[in-house]
């Protein structure tokens, strides 16, 4: 039976009759009554950062005192792979009605009827094989990972990622159960991807939240390094103001003399700082003067020096990303809130300026008793996903793209039969039993190779962990099955092993809860 009833717009809020008044910043998000939003934070030391276009060579006495001094100034590459997460506030669908996911053999092996009713596909959309094992019309592996072919996440990826380049892109899910609704699911894996070397040229992480995760949900507290806290970007005009140099510009139109002008800044304060007390302790006192006054000024000096205006960096001045032909965005996408933030990170990532990036959108607790809203809101979200790997595609790079959400919503069987229902089933309330959690990798030189050496084998390592015939996570199935932290631990673990880095896993995160065989929780073998 049809279920008919107000559609939502994408960017309109959620009020649920059996939830409270949202109180706190994140139910704010999860329902969609603020998304984007904050204060900008910045500094020398942690806002601005630099470009591929250098122009002139800052004096060499600075440069070798920041550098000697622990200040980040002009770093090299890391090489590492850039990352970008896309934390989907309130609780979204991810498993069976966008990807698939099954029981201990992998993606295809298939649920019941009722599991995957459960999961909002409805009797008509079954995934299962039909005559002869061949697959049904109802699974798409364009992308390596298999999705349901009606998925609205799919279906906006492969409206902004062209066809050309998705065989090089291979990806992986893990069902893992965490919180619905809640600030308390320590999901955010960026300073462990910047733990395992993931690091900008003058910028470590960048997120679209001014929060100490840089998105909705926590980073696990043991994670967590203040030195590389999450410089906030969610808007174009966030990235022209971080590089803006004031009135400095106005006086010394030529950027030759800014950069003159802040060089003897620079050198002025190198020589005066030893005279301010700061009332520390003589450690302290010297780490302060040293990586905070004197390294910011230095910074500022070697900013100025690189950047000629506020454009160096906008999204909208690059081709590759907005505008051009093969562009994932064009200049009227950046009206919408969600594109704007997406390709401000997008860029600084896959830059080199930010090492790792957090994205998040807001209203993903959309079980609002019909099946439109939360089609909007994925099909918007598969294309932000689906533009970020078509930019890396024109960049030539590799890219992990990570998607989580704190819980998930299941089905009732009712199905909305209006156009964007899709003949669906209904989410009808918060369940975190069925969440799921899933990444893609793009590689420009050739798909990811899942590292199992059968056909069996790779199923196993395609879906780390399984779902019970009945639709639900089987807790039992992974180590992040029914820990939030497991999960982080095995997102990370999974970024350091395309590095080729995996055997150095448990030094570099002393205490994981993933086990001595970390082959089993190993998606793909290394691509760098």
């Amino acid at each position: 039976m049809a279920k008919r009833g107000k559609n939502f717009h994408p960017d309109e809020p959620l009020k649920h009759a059996d939830h409270r008044r949202p109180r706190t910043r994140r139910e704010f998000i999860a329902q969609g009554f603020s998304a984007g939003l904050g204060a900008v934070i910045g500094s020398s030391m942690f806002g601005m950062f630099g470009s591929r276009q250098a122009q002139a060579d800052i004096a060499s006495e600075l440069l070798d005192f920041g550098n000697n001094n622990d200040c980040k100034v002009g770093g090299a590459l890391t090489g590492k792979i850039p990352f970008i997460c896309f934390d989907l506030a309130g609780g979204a669908n991810i498993a069976g009605s966008n990807v698939l996911v099954g029981g201990a053999g992998g993606q295809l092996d298939f649920l019941s009827t009722a599991g995957y009713r459960k999961l909002g596909v409805p009797g008509d959309m079954l995934p299962a094989m039909a005559n002869a094992g061949e697959p049904s019309d109802f699974i798409n592996q364009e992308l390596g990972l298999a999705f349901h072919t009606e998925s609205a996440m799919l279906r906006g990826i492969l409206e902004r990622f062209s066809a050309a380049n998705r065989a090089m892109v291979n990806g992986a899910v893990i069902p893992a159960r965490s919180e619905n609704d809640t600030g308390n699911n320590p999901h955010n894996p960026m300073y462990g991807i910047n733990r395992a070397g993931a690091n900008g040229q003058i910028m470590a992480l960048v997120g679209s939240r001014n929060s100490e995760s840089g998105g909705n949900s926590l980073a696990p507290p043991g994670l967590i390094n203040p030195e590389v806290r999450p410089t906030k970007i969610d808007r174009i005009s966030d990235v022209r103001g971080l590089i803006d140099v004031g009135e400095l510009g106005t006086f010394f139109p030529q950027q030759a003399d800014r950069v003159a002008v802040m060089e003897s800044i620079a050198n002025i304060s190198h020589s005066r700082i030893g005279t301010v007390n700061t009332g520390l302790q003589s450690e302290s006192d010297q780490a302060i003067k040293d990586r905070a006054l004197r390294c910011g000024y230095i910074e500022s000096a070697y900013l100025t020096d690189r950047f000629d205006s506020s454009d160096a960096l906008d999204p909208t001045n690059d081709p590759l990303l907005v505008g051009g032909p093969t562009a994932p965005f064009t200049l009227d996408d950046m009206g919408d809130r969600e594109f704007a933030k997406t390709a401000s990170i997008a860029r600084l990532v896959l830059e080199g300026q930010a090492g790792a990036g957090c994205i998040t959108m807001g209203g993903y607790d959309y079980h609002t008793g019909d099946r439109s809203t939360g089609e909007r809101r994925d099909l918007r979200v598969g294309r932000c996903i689906g533009a970020c790997l078509q930019y890396a595609a024109n960049l030539g790079k590799p890219l992990m793209v990570y998607i989580f959400s704190d819980g998930s919503v299941f089905s009732n069987g009712m199905v909305d039969d209006s156009q964007d229902g899709g003949g669906k089933g209904v989410w009808t309330g918060d369940n975190q039993q069925t969440a799921a959690s899933f990444f893609m990798v793009y590689n420009p030189d050739g798909p990811p190779q899942l590292l199992g050496g059968t056909p069996e084998d790779n199923a196993r390592h395609q879906q780390i962990g399984r779902f019970t015939a009945e639709g639900n996570v089987n807790t039992a199935g992974s180590p992040a099955a029914n820990s939030v932290t497991g999960l982080v631990d095995m997102v990370c673990l999974n970024y350091m092993a395309l590095h080729g880095d995996q055997g150095n896993f448990a030094t570099t995160f002393p205490g994981h809860s993933l086990g001595a065989d970390l082959d089993r929780w190993t998606a793909f073998s290394p691509i760098v």
